[in-house]
């Protein structure tokens, strides 16, 4: 048993280096559709990605969700607030990987778990430890460098850090799975989208059918890029704790920033290394602060069944290292760049 866990457990790990490593050389494929311009590959994006879970979810017969979602009202309009903001959120990703800005795109996603957590401070009236108080504090000190050094605020980081942040709270409220989740959502963006391809194609000026059958196929193919990291995280996410996830998470960003610097060879002067190093250093505090107190509320718990002699409930070690892992790394939610 033992060694089918360890063996579980190492599937589990492949598929979340898998889903965190596509999710991070995600930047290598948005410049492969030009000619094609960031709202034409959204809507591409949009349009083949809920043809490719359609698929996915025929394969595997899971549709019972689909009418439960249509008989309740709230959860409908929640998908389609969260919709939106991936929208949006997808849509800056793009633009910003091929207008040259994927340092920065990176960041975004480095701030994210800080974003998340001041969030939950403002709107959910949380309360936070004196580290993940300094955390924030370092985080906001880390976007007034980098601010200062940019000349402006870095506006690309944190339209993508609020944007998801967000996501990720609507997405908690809806409480539905990876897969389908993105199907709800990306049948509300199908029409709208749908019908933007359509105009392009009016006006001639779509790249789709135009530029050969290879670009035709890589538009097809931001469907796959979507959805098949999602399945990789699905079955990560069932095999290993969600704090592993939580930490494999920085993957993504780690990933692309070196791709801004090494392979887009992005300018890094001093302040924005500063201002990097400040957001690292933030991050640093929230995963060892998260891990601390999960050691801690484990100690506990087992100090609390040996003296009064209970049974510890199956799964309460889990459960103790998703509530941690949550608060210092959000939830790693499955519509990624």
């Amino acid at each position: 048993m033992a060694g089918t866990s360890k063996g579980e457990q190492r599937i589990g790990l492949l598929n979340g280096f898998a889903a965190y490593g596509m999710w991070g050389l995600v930047p290598l494929f948005w410049p492969l559709l030009k000619p094609a311009g960031a709202i034409e590959i959204l809507a591409h994006r949009m349009v083949w990605s809920l043809a490719f879970v359609a698929v996915a979810l025929v394969v595997i017969r899971r549709w019972a969700w689909a009418g439960q979602l249509l008989r309740q009202p709230r959860r409908l309009a929640l998908i389609a607030v969260a919709a939106a903001v991936i929208t949006v959120n997808w849509g800056v990703y793009i633009w910003s990987v091929n207008a040259g800005h994927v340092v920065e795109a990176s960041l975004g996603y480095f701030i994210n778990p800080l974003v998340t957590i001041a969030m939950g401070v403002l709107l959910l009236k949380e309360r936070l430890r004196p580290v993940q108080w300094a955390a924030v504090g370092i985080g906001f000190t880390a976007v007034v460098v980098l601010t200062v050094g940019y000349g402006h605020p870095p506006w690309i980081s944190l339209t993508l850090a609020f944007s998801f942040a967000t996501y990720g709270l609507v997405k908690k409220k809806v409480n539905l799975g990876g897969v389908e989740s993105l199907a709800a959502e990306t049948a509300i963006q199908f029409l709208p989208a749908l019908g933007y391809l359509l105009w392009l194609s009016t006006r001639g000026e779509s790249t789709f059918g135009t530029e050969g059958l290879g670009h035709s196929t890589l538009l097809a193919a931001t469907g796959v890029v979507t959805a098949l990291p999602l399945v990789c995280f699905g079955a990560a996410a069932i095999r290993v704790p969600l704090s592993t996830l939580g930490l494999l998470q920085y993957l993504a960003p780690v990933f692309q920033f070196t791709l801004g610097i090494l392979y887009f060879h992005e300018a890094m002067p001093p302040e924005r290394w500063a201002g990097f190093a400040l957001v690292w250093l933030a991050l640093t505090l929230l995963t060892w602060d998260a891990l601390r107190t999960a050691r801690r509320t484990a100690r506990t718990l087992r100090a609390e069944t040996i003296r009064t002699g209970a049974t510890v409930p199956t799964g309460t070690g889990s459960a103790v290292r998703k509530a941690e892992s949550v608060a210092s790394c959000p939830d790693p939610v499955d519509a990624k760049p």
